[in-house]
């Protein structure tokens, strides 16, 4: 283990600028989620689960746009890309905040279609930055600076609403991303190993066939498909994770420890990205998911706060490494030239997997109490764990010579 793959990291420009730049990038989704619940059963006056449902549409907005964008971002390179939402999102944020619930829907739905691409960017400047060994310390770091933006959104978005209102912390926040985005245009960071699209560079086909309309691309592999299951499972953990331990909380009546415990579960995810992008052998995803989903069933049977957080920080650890180990063989076993697209798969997975988990932790919660979320996640993640191990291992493996030096199959990956 060596930490020293970071600081090396740290001293390439290219890397710190967009791991900074990311960061401003992805604030504006966790604050504006909790400022838009404030918004929506403050001055709107509506339910929670009218707020609930404006979460539910952004987030199926934000999986359509991901691959689509994704492929933009392939083809035309990042600035003709993010032309789209620097046209969009101005217009929609600045208008959001002062409408009534309905056009307030419409206008996140619209927001979400035209999204910045943040996370494709950043991990393909990432990937196109650094060697082959440095990869997945490279989509670790990336993963420690998400997990420092999913803590500090939230804190900022309650006291964005307290100070200025939640109509004006919403336009501010937002802005914030669009004032991010622009810098992203003007720097121009190269997101593949070429130079940047430009008009009249040929469109990219499978294997130089032309393409045709309902062909499946030729990176669809059942590796692939069950990496992206694996990553759906684990979003889908997560969310359960989420919503088990504020029903936890109440359980103990200790509400008030509800923030304290959320930034230890946090706290252990920055840290297990922090320990596997420094390990100099990385398990395989379907071993992260397996102490993943373990881990996850374990915290069920916590008996008072203190064990509670205990468990949950050892959940933590292999939170953001479980979606490292997806991500860095997802993109080892596709070529470069569609990362963009397969990232934006691997997004969706993610943001599906929290749409389809939070009802069903719901429903378990309501079952069989606050300990539901956690036997429903971690069983799951534990039998997609095993779906990926016995469909890896009896995938053939001669695909692994026709790769480029230093890639690996989605069987060698596991």
């Amino acid at each position: 283990m060596s930490f020293q793959t970071y600081a090396d990291l740290w001293r390439i420009p290219d890397v710190r600028r967009i791991l900074v730049l990311g960061l401003f990038l992805r604030i504006p989704m966790p604050a504006s989620s909790v400022i838009v619940t404030l918004h929506v059963v403050g001055p709107l006056d509506r339910s929670y689960a009218e707020a609930g449902l404006v979460s539910t549409v952004l987030a199926i907005a934000m999986a359509v746009s991901a691959p689509w964008l994704g492929r933009l971002l392939d083809r035309l390179g990042l600035r003709r890309t993010l032309l789209l939402p620097l046209a969009v999102l101005p217009i929609a944020w600045s208008i959001a905040p002062w409408v009534g619930y309905l056009p307030l829907l419409a206008l996140v739905a619209i927001a979400g279609l035209f999204t910045v691409p943040s996370f494709s960017i950043v991990r393909q400047v990432m990937l196109r930055s650094v060697g082959p060994g440095q990869r997945t310390a490279a989509l670790s770091a990336d993963a420690i600076m998400t997990e420092l933006g999913f803590m500090v959104g939230p804190v900022i978005g309650v006291l964005g609403a307290s100070y200025f209102g939640t109509s004006q912390a919403l336009l501010l926040i937002q802005w914030l991303g669009i004032v991010a985005a622009v810098v992203l245009w003007l720097l121009n960071p190269m997101i593949t190993e070429g130079d940047p699209a430009v008009p009249g560079d040929p469109v990219p086909t499978d294997a130089g066939v032309p393409a045709r309309r309902f062909r499946l691309p030729s990176w669809v592999n059942p590796g692939v498909i069950l990496l992206l299951a694996g990553t759906f499972t684990a979003s889908l953990i997560l969310i359960a994770e989420d919503l088990g331990t504020v029903a936890a909380m109440r359980d103990f009546d200790r509400t008030a420890l509800l923030g304290l415990v959320m930034a230890i579960w946090a706290l252990g995810s920055l840290l297990g990205a922090l320990i596997y992008g420094a390990l100099n052998s990385h398990p395989s995803t379907a071993v992260m998911l397996v102490l993943l989903g373990a881990t996850t069933v374990l915290t069920a049977f916590a008996w008072d706060p203190i064990s509670f957080a205990v468990l949950l920080l050892l959940s933590g650890f292999f939170c953001a490494p479980t979606l490292t180990a997806a991500l860095e063989a997802i993109t080892s076993s596709v070529p470069s030239t569609v990362r963009g697209e397969v990232m934006g798969w691997h997004g969706s997975a993610i943001t599906l997997g929290s749409a389809v988990g939070a009802p069903a932790a719901g429903f378990a919660i309501d079952l069989i109490g606050w300990q539901g979320g956690f036997v429903l996640g971690g069983g799951l993640g534990l039998l997609i764990a095993a779906a990926i191990w016995l469909t890896t291992r009896r995938m053939s493996t001669p695909a692994e010579t026709s790769l480029p030096p230093g890639e690996k199959s989605p069987a060698s990956a596991e």
